[in-house]
């Protein structure tokens, strides 16, 4: 890690990256000078319980001394991604001296993970305080300790569901009332938690979040009205909008419950249903990409293409492809994943880029997390198809904000290609963490 000087003495910070350690070290002083590191589970915010860590002396006759090696985490207070830093003062003299504070990087993921959780409120089981980016921040831990077979975090899944799954009045947990089993009248608020259950239920075996997916998706299904467009669910209660969001969704969780229900035959139907009218909504224009939804005539409304529904679209194709054996349906999967990776639209300098992240604009906390939806969904087809082209945008992805958007605290911006203003919350780093869990599987 990056020195610092006082007085001509060298202090330093050394961090055993891969157990999470560090100690400090102070080098060509005297007897007297002293060394100590600080920690602080804030981003070193504050450190009250974390100042002084190891502090010692130079003994007479030395030139050097070192603290004892610390952790950056406390799995037993809950207390994860402990920044560090290294302090020293010369011993005729009040004032000190500092290195900057940093995280260790035990795999990119790992840290990644760490600096996410964070932000985490165990108390109430979820990311204050947005609800559905809740749900996609837990899909996105738990890809993560799939993939790197890293069990650090097991726990929050439980913890997540048991603290959520009752009711919360309007302003709670969202604007809109919960109303028991992670359901709102936000039809697309409801499908991020059901895929999230889906998520836990492959990593963990428990049927209770199979069961819950089953659930929400019984409730979502009632939203399915082909007396309007056709087909295809409403967005919301009030059944306004018929979006691309919302039927993403739709098409991945009917094929996910058939893949996870032996002897199913109800949402296979179901599926191959919503892919029939997915093609044929309208929804996907003449460049293969996504818009964001239709117009009350039943037409592509032009609106924005956002990464997030057309991974949705790339993971449903994908899916129901495995499943049924469909070429027709790989192939609308891989048109949709060339349109994305090739056109401007979604992609500048070969990086994944939110029409939000181009220039002086920004992205809203709804916004901030698409791009990570995104690369969970076209891993999948990666993987499926062994594509060379698409692992080698994967890998671009995360090298590329992993170079650029990190900071010495591991914190993850919007903007991947690092240009400025750039955005850093947990939404930002959950999206992120995607990129890098993609890449590492």
């Amino acid at each position: 890690m990056p020195s610092t000087t006082l007085y001509g003495r060298t202090i330093r910070l050394h961090v055993d990256q891969m157990n999470s350690m560090a100690w400090a070290s102070i080098d060509t002083g005297g007897a007297g000078d002293e060394i100590w590191l600080d920690r602080s589970w804030d981003g070193g915010s504050t450190w009250p319980d974390g100042s002084s860590l190891g502090r010692t002396s130079i003994p007479s006759g030395a030139t050097g001394t070192r603290t004892a090696m610390y952790a950056t985490r406390d799995p037993r207070g809950l207390l994860y991604a402990g920044a560090v830093r290294a302090c020293g003062r010369e011993a005729s003299h009040n004032e000190g001296s500092c290195t900057a504070w940093v995280r260790p990087v035990p795999t990119r993921t790992g840290a990644a993970a760490d600096a996410l959780m964070s932000s985490y409120d165990p108390y109430n089981g979820w990311w204050p305080s947005s609800w559905w980016n809740s749900a996609a921040t837990l899909t996105a831990l738990v890809d993560s300790s799939r993939d790197t077979g890293r069990h650090d975090y097991d726990w929050v899944i439980a913890r997540t569901f048991d603290q959520n799954k009752g009711t919360f009045a309007a302003g709670v947990r969202s604007s809109d009332a919960i109303e028991g089993d992670f359901i709102s009248r936000s039809i697309d608020d409801s499908g991020w938690w059901a895929i999230a259950w889906i998520d836990a239920y492959d990593y963990t075996g428990d049927s209770r979040y199979l069961n819950e997916a089953v659930t929400i998706a019984n409730y979502v299904q009632q939203y399915w009205d082909p007396g309007t467009c056709g087909g295809g669910v409403w967005w919301d209660r009030e059944r306004t909008y018929k979006n691309a969001v919302t039927n993403g969704q739709y098409l991945w969780l009917t094929t996910a419950l058939h893949q996870r229900i032996p002897g199913d035959t109800v949402w296979l139907q179901r599926a191959k249903t919503s892919a029939a009218w997915y093609r044929s909504s309208g929804m996907i224009n003449s460049s293969g990409l996504v818009n964001d939804g239709l117009t009350s005539a039943c037409a592509n409304n032009g609106s924005t293409v956002w990464s997030y529904n057309q991974g949705l679209a790339i993971g449903g194709f994908t899916e129901l492809w495995k499943t049924t054996g469909d070429s027709s349906l790989l192939t609308t999967a891989r048109t949709l994943a060339d349109a994305a990776i090739s056109s401007p639209t979604l992609t500048s300098g070969g990086v994944l880029t939110e029409s939000c992240d181009v220039g002086s604009a920004s992205c809203d906390d709804n916004q901030k997390q698409f791009k990570g939806i995104f690369m969970r969904n076209f891993a999948d087809l990666t993987k499926a198809t062994g594509s060379g082209t698409y692992q080698s945008y994967v890998q671009k992805q995360a090298d590329t904000l992993w170079a650029r958007d990190r900071s010495p605290l591991n914190v993850l911006g919007e903007r991947w290609a690092g240009t400025s203003p750039n955005q850093t919350d947990w939404r930002t780093q959950a999206g992120a963490l995607e990129a890098l869990t993609a890449a590492a599987g």
